[in-house]
Formats: structure tokens, sequence, C-alpha cells
């Protein structure tokens, strides 16, 4: 039997994490909101009139609201690991409503509000083809291994459904990282997007359209950086992160390297955003590999 491969992303400090950060998380996630935002422009040009709309990761909720009114016949769920963002979800969303209180909604279409349920990314708690539109805002960077969350994806989205998502690239936070240069890992891993666009098409995924943009914040100095990431519960959770505390002299020192990028008394900090979506379409074969021929019947 072969041996599992190592986790390289810690999901239990991932939802430590989150957990924490939910009570002020709305406060904090205004890269969240501004890339959320950044998305439901991208559906301007996409025909799609989704009746089931899925948002994993959902947080607290920030893009229900939007995807609702975008869509106001479809029925909105959002999904989540960590039971703090769900009831801090619930609280701005009252006429939300776990799941099974809300079967009657699903099967008859039109929702007053969201469905929120917990999940966990890889396994969903929804039959196959359940969905039309899956929408996912800066989440899949904190997965252990993006594959298969991306299969589980396709499993429920249903055919002619759309999976539309955002995610950071390898060059987000590399100050931070430089900072260090320790050899620990600082940051989470950051997939590109190139290799985001391969990963959806070996997961059945047709038609990935990828692109990216470069948003640059500024801080005045090292703390405020981690104060702002531990606040919006961005800390770290790669298993290649160092235990334990970090000794003030360490500190110290990535401040001050941090701090020697200053530009007029404050330091850049890059942000690469890849904005993906995909489409499933009809399967060209079977599960055991044989071809599928589909006749028109409707030529004479």
């Amino acid at each position: 039997m072969e041996q599992a491969a190592a986790p390289l992303v810690d999901e239990r400090q991932v939802r430590r994490a989150f957990a924490r950060a939910a009570a002020d998380y709305d406060g904090a996630a205004f890269v969240a909101r501004e890339v959320g935002g950044r998305m439901a422009e991208r559906l301007d040009y996409v025909r799609l009139e989704p009746a089931r709309i899925l948002d994993l990761g959902c947080a607290t909720g920030a893009d229900l609201a939007p995807l609702q009114a975008r869509y106001p016949q479809a029925l909105t769920v959002g999904v989540d690991a960590v039971p703090a963002m769900l009831e801090q979800a619930r609280r701005q969303h009252p006429a939300s409503g776990p799941l099974v209180s809300r079967l009657p909604t699903w099967l008859g279409g039109g929702s007053r509000g969201p469905t929120l349920a917990g999940g966990e990314a890889a396994r969903l708690p929804f039959a196959g083809g359940s969905f039309s539109l899956l929408w996912s805002n800066l989440m899949l960077h904190w997965v252990n291994d993006p594959e298969p969350v991306l299969k589980e994806l396709h499993r429920t989205l249903e055919v002619g459904g759309l999976l539309m998502f955002s995610t950071f690239g390898p060059d987000t936070l590399k100050e931070l990282r430089a900072a260090f240069g320790d050899g620990y890992a600082h940051t989470q891993r950051f997939i590109d997007m190139h290799d985001w666009g391969d990963l959806l098409v070996h997961c059945g995924f047709a038609d990935p359209v990828m692109d990216m943009e470069v948003l640059t914040l500024t801080y005045p100095d090292f703390d405020a950086l981690a104060a702002e990431l531990k606040a919006a519960g961005d800390t770290v959770a790669m298993t290649a992160r160092r235990h334990g505390l970090m000794t003030p002299r360490l500190w110290r020192q990535a401040a001050a390297a941090f701090a020697a990028k200053a530009r007029d008394g404050r330091v850049p900090v890059t942000l690469e955003v890849v904005y993906g979506h995909a489409w499933k379409t009809a399967p060209k074969k079977t599960a055991d590999g044989r071809s599928i021929v589909r006749f028109d019947r409707s030529r004479p």
C-alpha cells in the first residue's frame, strides 16, 4: 500500500486562524471585498441565468447579497468549513437558514435569503449537478491539494454550468518572504495562473479562461502588515512554517529588512490576484473510457 503524501497545508490551522478572526473579519477583509467586486464585473460578460448558486468559502457571506441581487430568482448557498464564520454570516443575513430547512425552496426555486451550510471543499454535502454557478473568492490557496477540490466542484456543477474563482498567484506577499529569507514558509503556497488552467482541464472543465492583475498595498511598517494579515485570518498555515514563538531578534531582523524597501515612508506589498472561470460540458467518454456518441433526433 502506498503511503499518503504528507500534507503541505495544515488545514486545522487554517480553520483555527479564521475562527479567531471571525468576529472582526469584515473590518479587515477589504481585499476580499475588492476582489469579489472585480469578479462580479466579469459576470457582466457571461450569458448565464443560474437556478442555484454555491459560494464556496463564503466566510461571513459578503458575496452572497451581491450574487442574490444579480440573480434574484436563484437559490444562493454559502458553504464554509469554519462554524464561527457561518455564525457571523447568519447574523448578517437574518433570512438565511440551514440547508435542511430550505429544501422546499431548493425544490421550488427562488429564495428570500441565502442558505448556509458547513462543509469541506473536497467533500461537499450536495448531489452531483446541484449548481449552475460555482463561485469561490480567495479560498483555493488554503486547500492542501486543489485537484480533489476541483474534481468535487466539477461533480457538483450541472452540465452547462460555470465555475468562477479567484486566488492569489506566486508574487503575492513576496516582500514578506524576502524579509525573513530563513527557509521557512511565511506565506501560503500560491499556484501559477497557467498551472490553474492546466489543472482545470485535467479535472474535466472546458474552455478555461485565466487572467491576473497585480494590486499594490502600502504599509508604514512590518507590524502593520502582520496585524492586518492576522485580523483577516491570513496567517501562514503551511506545514513548513516556523512552529512555536519567533524570537524578538528574528522579528526585528525581518522588520528591518522590510523597512529597507520603503518608498516615501511606506513599504509597497504585492498581491498577484488570479481570476479563472471554466465550464462543465457534456462528457465525451464514459467512466471506463468508452466514447459517447450523441444523435440529434430533431433532424429528419
